[in-house]
């Protein structure tokens, strides 16, 4: 591999597999809210919070992590400026304590936020306005959950904690990194990458989510998908693969403060890239160097495969995911080149019509199922049993696969994000 494609291999993974407590959408408005109260230097008094559909639906039914069981923007936007650490991006709410929890259900009751609906605005888009002793500070995040595209305090720039504003970033633009990725070239990459080169980072995504998977199974926390599939198939791979990816969504859906390391901007897709990989490689003896380019190729596939759907849609981001785990899986079970490719393939075309409700327990059992559509691709895939060029949006090449469902996620599906918004906030009778 080129040396310019292969240090874009490495800054990808450095910039995607980044710590984050909770769900990212909530934790987006949080740490906009700690720019907002760092640049005004006091709590505000009030606050106006304008947000994209995507980051209403995601931060509707979610708890927010360390909120002592708190849902909702308001209750975001609040801790992040009562107790947010700015400086800690995606982890900004971690030193919340229970006297900002306090505080934080006293002003959600007294109405001290406003919370509005941004339009013909990007699919992730967070703006808030803080106002306090005749002062008006204002942070804005777009495509990216802690891309800073704004930052003032009474109109003029500023910088907070070494933090400031640029240009909008767009997710899909001709000249992001990831648009370069192809299968051939994260397959490339897994096989050749020099170990030292991604040991560390990945050995930490296994290990942390490893860690709230884990208390996903030991406690009860949300809808309790991981444990209640282990009660029936304890010994079946693909029930422990399912299990432990779902596991962690149990947990980190319903406010666990533990960290998680995300992919494509979701910790949920995280955990996915790289639990149902980890029992694999258990299951089969694989050895530590296998496991981590096994997880490598995951979590490039599943770059690949969700640059073309954008950042948040109503495609859930589950299903690209899976297809990740489903690639891991392949290489551990000794696939060539063209089964990875057919695992993909077969993933995307069973379960792409999954549609993203918002963020919820119930996102671990859609975890759950497209992990299992991934295990079959896989199967399919070592049997030669695939689906063919023109099967539904099955293309020529895989690639062309990758791109047609990626376009009907990132276009086709736009009038289904605005319904499933209209009727989770009440603007349509169902």
């Amino acid at each position: 591999m080129e040396t310019s494609a292969y240090a874009n291999h490495i800054a990808i993974l450095q910039e995607e597999l980044v710590c984050a407590l909770g769900c990212t959408e909530p934790i987006a408005v949080a740490y906009a809210a700690a720019l907002a109260r760092a640049a005004l230097g006091t709590m505000p008094e009030r606050m106006t919070i304008s947000c994209s559909g995507n980051i209403v639906k995601n931060v509707k039914s979610v708890t927010v992590p360390n909120s002592g069981g708190m849902r909702g923007i308001e209750a975001a936007a609040l801790l992040g400026a009562l107790g947010g650490d700015a400086t800690r991006a995606l982890e900004v709410l971690e030193a919340v304590t229970e006297a900002d929890r306090a505080e934080a259900t006293r002003l959600v009751a007294a109405h001290v936020c406003e919370v509005e609906l941004a339009e013909s605005v990007p699919n992730l888009y967070v703006r808030i306005i803080a106002t306090a002793d005749g002062h008006t500070a204002l942070a804005q995040l777009e495509d990216r959950h802690t891309n800073v595209t704004a930052l003032t305090l009474d109109g003029t720039p500023v910088t907070v904690a070494g933090i400031s504003a640029h240009a909008a970033d767009p997710a899909f633009v001709a000249d992001d990194p990831r648009a370069v990725l192809s299968l051939a070239s994260v397959w490339e990459f897994a096989h050749t990458a020099d170990l030292a080169d991604i040991d560390e980072l990945i050995t930490g995504q296994i290990t942390t989510n490893k860690a709230i998977s884990d208390e996903g199974l030991r406690n009860r926390w949300g809808a309790n998908i991981g444990s209640t599939l282990l009660k029936t198939r304890s010994n079946d791979i693909t029930c422990k693969a399912r299990a432990s990816a779902a596991a962690g969504s149990d947990a980190r859906m319903s406010g666990c403060a533990m960290p998680v390391v995300i992919c494509c901007g979701s910790g949920n897709q995280g955990i996915t890239c790289s639990m149902p990989v980890l029992e694999y490689a258990h299951e089969l003896w694989a050895s530590h160097e296998e496991l981590v380019r096994a997880v490598v190729l995951s979590d490039l596939t599943a770059i690949h495969v969700k640059y073309y759907v954008g950042e948040l849609s109503a495609f859930c981001g589950a299903v690209s995911a899976a297809c990740g785990a489903g690639a891991g899986i392949c290489m551990l079970r000794g696939g060539s080149f063209e089964q990875f490719e057919a695992t993909v393939v077969n993933t995307l075309v069973n379960v792409g019509g999954i549609v993203c409700d918002g963020a919820k327990p119930s996102c671990a059992a859609k975890i759950s199922a497209a992990v299992d559509a991934a295990i079959l691709g896989c199967d399919q895939a070592l049997t030669g049993e695939n689906f063919r060029p023109g099967d539904g949006l099955v293309g020529d090449t895989p690639e062309e696969s990758i791109r047609a469902m990626g376009y009907v996620g990132r276009v086709g599906m736009q009038p289904t994000d605005i319904e499933i918004l209209n009727i989770m906030i009440g603007k349509t009778d169902v």
